[in-house]
């Protein structure tokens, strides 16, 4: 394969500006709509929120340090796109009190301590909150304390 020439090169530069420039705009554009939170685009809340889960679930998966780092940031850019187009992430901590309203307990583990009854365990997967609206409840694993 023969070298590239100085113009060529030239070319390509030129070509990538001009992504790079339509790029900007279009992400303005984006940024300038997202300010009108009083009505959020559900579908595409929705649609970002998949993509999220599924970049978390690829950084926890990842075979690399490097590859953890690129799927973690782009969840996180992810995350920060949500909440500029009016949505919330909803991520319970363990210990919190499992409600139906934010949550779906997608797991059942019992437990001996009467005060962890219905108290998350892990956090499967995070839900969506749109406009204080639960738009995909948080999948979660949930103490249940049986007495003997």
């Amino acid at each position: 394969m023969p070298e590239p020439t100085l113009t060529e090169l030239a070319d390509k530069l030129d070509d990538l500006a001009r992504l790079l420039t339509r790029q900007t705009g279009m992400l303005g554009a984006l940024t300038e709509r997202g300010a009108d939170t009083a009505r959020p685009d559900l579908p595409l809340l929705v649609e970002l929120h998949a993509l999220h889960t599924g970049a978390v679930q690829c950084a926890a998966s990842a075979r690399t340090r490097r590859e953890r780092a690129a799927f973690t940031a782009m969840g996180a850019g992810l995350d920060r796109l949500l909440a500029g187009r009016g949505g919330r992430m909803v991520a319970p901590a363990v210990g919190d009190a499992f409600s139906a309203a934010s949550m779906e307990a997608a797991e059942v583990i019992d437990a001996d301590d009467p005060d962890q009854d219905r108290r998350v365990a892990r956090l499967l997967e995070p839900g969506l909150d749109v406009a204080g609206r639960s738009v995909r409840p948080a999948r979660v694993a949930v103490y249940r304390h049986r007495p003997h």
